[in-house]
């Protein structure tokens, strides 16, 4: 196995975004490498000196402009492993929850990296129960579960 194929180990934190229909933030990517696209909440790898949090609300803010006292201190950490632009990435994730008055905010991109701004299609908010019908990769898979488990009072109880 060479160095390309080896596992990345990149801890990262992503945010949630729920607007007042309890609809979800998803941004659709398009992976530069093999063109696949998937859906997956705002966020990225956590900076030298950043804890997840503080990371969570800096991507939110850099992929989203939406704002980042919005964004709650607690999380849930999932086990990640995926690939993005031919390499393989493994490592935990803490997914944080934000909540937004009002329908659909806007967003504005102003915060994106060159390679961010040539693969990211849009974004689009989605209703939780539409969740499992998207035309393209959902990331992680277990976006429900975690949705459940960071806000319990949800629409989605049963």
């Amino acid at each position: 196995m060479d160095a390309e194929q080896l596992p990345v180990h990149r801890p990262a934190a992503r945010v949630i975004c729920l607007d007042a229909a309890y609809r979800v933030l998803l941004l659709h990517w398009r992976d530069p490498y093999d063109g696949a696209r998937l859906w997956e909440p705002p966020g990225g790898g956590i900076e030298a000196g950043e804890t997840p949090l503080s990371a969570a609300r800096r991507e939110l803010v850099e992929e989203t402009g939406l704002n980042p006292a919005a964004v709650g201190d607690r999380s849930v950490p999932v086990e990640r492993d995926t690939w993005w632009n031919g390499r393989h990435y493994i490592g935990p994730e803490q997914f944080f929850v934000a909540r937004f008055a009002e329908a659909e905010p806007a967003l504005t991109r102003t915060g994106l990296l060159v390679d961010e701004q040539a693969t990211l299609l849009g974004h689009a908010w989605v209703p939780w129960s539409d969740l499992s019908t998207l035309p393209d990769r959902l990331e992680p898979p277990g976006l429900p579960a975690v949705l459940a488990a960071l806000v319990p009072d949800g629409p989605w109880r049963s």
